[in-house]
């Protein structure tokens, strides 16, 4: 509760106790019916009533040995909805790949000041995008919830993905062989970057055992 509604609250209980001896009781229903509209107001506070959805905290962020999203959906069709989280999700987790790799190969480049790393992190972003657009075996979806509001007709839906970093990295390994765009001294650079994300994340791994 904000702290000034909190203390305007307790303001008016006091003022209640104190005059309740000398109100009328039309007087006493009129003071009653203020401090519960007060109350109602301090539970919403000043930006709205807070709303708890699905696939929040700790349980769906991203950390050293995953990668997480979590997307929602809304249409009077509930396939639709569905098909909107699920590119949510997906598209959430791209980012927080991408924006990895791009400051492992700016920090790869700042340590080694190796000209061939120069376009590299433009590559990773190719990369990361010819990724999340394959059927990737190792993505696991965490959840999925559904909901359908009378009042609008609309179907919401929510869902949660995950996928270990040392798989995303060695599927992102995997597609650079492939990738006729990457010359053989980005190939090898990116190889080298990956290759350490790879060690990182195993032992991270290992460390939970």
């Amino acid at each position: 509760m904000h702290q000034s509604f909190k203390s305007l609250a307790q303001f008016f209980v006091l003022l209640i106790s104190i005059n309740c001896k000398f109100c009328m009781k039309s007087d006493k229903v009129v003071l009653l019916f203020l401090i519960i509209t007060l109350l109602n107001a301090c539970a919403s506070g000043p930006l709205g009533k807070k709303v708890n959805e699905p696939f929040q905290g700790n349980a769906y962020e991203s950390n050293n040995r995953f990668f997480r999203g979590t997307g929602k959906g809304s249409s009077s069709q509930d396939n639709i909805a569905r098909g909107k989280a699920d590119i949510d999700a997906k598209s959430q987790l791209a980012g927080q790949v991408g924006t990895t790799m791009k400051q492992v190969a700016d920090q790869y480049l700042g340590q080694t000041e190796n000209e061939k790393a120069a376009d590299v992190a433009d590559k990773f972003q190719s990369l990361v995008r010819q990724v999340m657009n394959t059927n990737i075996a190792d993505l696991r979806k965490m959840g999925e919830k559904k909901y359908y509001n009378d009042k609008t007709k609309e179907y919401t839906v929510f869902i949660a993905y995950e996928i270990k970093k040392n798989a995303m990295f060695r599927f992102m390994k995997k597609q650079a062989k492939t990738d006729k765009t990457i010359d053989e001294r980005q190939r090898e650079v990116i190889e080298e970057i990956l290759d350490e994300e790879i060690k990182k994340a195993d032992e991270a791994d290992k460390e939970e055992i």
